[in-house]
């Protein structure tokens, strides 16, 4: 999922999309963002906002490198005109060379023992620095969106979502910044941390790390799944030591899901599927 340098933006085929390529940051490499807009929407609405990760596979697959995106906005915009949702914009943030580096959770991977620990960072590319891409995302870019566009500011109505190593950052994210963001959606989460080896290290550094950051229960929302096949046959075991720190901080049916997709493999065919569930979750009408 490396960033390819597009010399077209993506086409959507409902709402409105803005591209604000090479958007400039302190912290981490400049990247390009989508905002993504639904139309039709009453005079004055403020949005919801959800920030999603490999924000250049979300919306147009003739533009992606496997020829496959998430149908954001199909589904995003369904799912209002069904009125199963509020209104919400979609963030796309487009990942750089540094994918692995940005979206490994630093507090965990420093729990990790040596040697593996050092075998994932040839595995990632060097040292994650995700701390930093956070810090971009809640310091740069979250002030950019809420003063710019009609958003609703509050962490009531601000979410992360990703796949793979973005379910990893999406999870961090909240952990992080309980107090920006209510909830996360993180499917095919890859709690092992590298595609060269499936150690249970490295899951139970996450569950540890979740026994001591998990937020409020009350306040937060977490939805997890995963599939059986490809890439995805490695995560159950991850999963569920994930659930059991889960069930221990108190989170309930109301803010908490984790699904099994018997079958489903390792890519946007599959996340599309089924980004209506986290989305109702995130975003849905009480």
């Amino acid at each position: 999922m490396l960033q390819i340098a597009y010399a077209q933006i993506p086409v959507v085929c409902s709402g409105k999309l803005m591209h604000f390529p090479q958007f400039k940051s302190t912290y981490v490499e400049a990247r390009n963002i989508d905002i993504w807009v639904p139309l039709n929407i009453t005079p004055n609405e403020t949005f919801d906002v959800i920030y999603m990760h490999d924000g250049q596979m979300l919306f147009d697959s003739n533009l992606t490198w496997n020829k496959q995106d998430w149908g954001v906005d199909e589904t995003v915009s369904a799912l209002i005109n069904k009125n199963k949702i509020r209104p919400c914009m979609i963030v796309g943030i487009w990942n750089t060379p540094k994918r692995r580096q940005e979206y490994f959770p630093q507090d965990v991977f420093y729990q990790i023992p040596r040697p593996l620990r050092d075998s994932i960072e040839k595995d990632i590319g060097g040292v994650p620095y995700s701390d930093l891409y956070l810090k971009f995302i809640v310091e740069e870019l979250k002030p950019f969106i809420d003063s710019a566009f009609d958003v609703k500011t509050s962490s009531s109505h601000n979410f992360v979502a990703g796949s793979s190593m973005g379910g990893l950052i999406s999870f961090y994210a909240v952990c992080k910044y309980p107090n920006v963001f209510k909830g996360a959606a993180c499917l095919s989460t890859h709690w092992p941390g590298s595609v060269k080896r499936n150690s249970s290290e490295v899951p139970h550094a996450f569950a540890q790390f979740a026994r001591k950051y998990l937020p409020v229960a009350q306040n937060h929302l977490f939805y997890f799944d995963y599939g059986t096949t490809t890439l995805d046959a490695w995560y159950e075991p991850g999963q569920m030591l994930i659930n059991q720190e889960m069930r221990k901080a108190g989170y309930k049916k109301k803010n908490w899901v984790t699904k099994k997709y018997e079958g489903a493999n390792h890519s946007e065919n599959a996340w599309k599927k089924r980004l209506h569930i986290p989305i109702i979750f995130l975003s849905g009408k009480n």
